[in-house]
């Protein structure tokens, strides 16, 4: 038979920390942390892959949102376009009974008038008074 020889000094004192019969580790504690720890991971995955899914049909309905948000304010600009072009003014103007300006006079700070003053002329309708710009 073998014997195991005698440690002397800090061998022996470094022999003592080790255990010297046949121990064997428990594997129980170490296969239900190693399983709550799968467990666990597989849980927090599930949960976040939820959470992100969620986060996606959300996006989907604030892009529909915004889309349709943007489609009517296009319609609204066109409208406002459509209502502030110049001869969409003249007209208006005319229906409500206005007539152009002659020329302009200008009241000087010592209170003379400078041109000469005219009441505004009934023109003829039929001649368009906004022309198209020359490029």
């Amino acid at each position: 038979m073998s014997r195991k020889p005698e440690l002397r000094g800090r061998a022996a004192r470094l022999a003592r920390l080790f255990p010297t019969g046949p121990g064997q580790a428990a594997r129980t504690p170490f296969v239900v942390l190693v399983v709550l720890l799968l467990g666990g991971g597989l849980i927090g995955l599930l949960v976040l892959n939820s959470a992100l899914s969620e986060g996606a049909f959300k996006l989907d309905d604030l892009k529909d949102d915004t889309k349709s948000l943007t489609d009517e304010e296009q319609a609204l600009q066109r409208d406002v376009d459509g209502y502030s072009a110049p001869d969409a003014l003249q007209r208006r103007a005319r229906e409500l009974g206005m007539v152009p300006g002659g020329d302009p006079v200008f009241l000087n700070p010592d209170g003379t008038i400078k041109g000469v003053p005219s009441p505004a002329a009934l023109e003829d309708p039929t001649i368009p008074l906004v022309f198209a710009p020359q490029m």
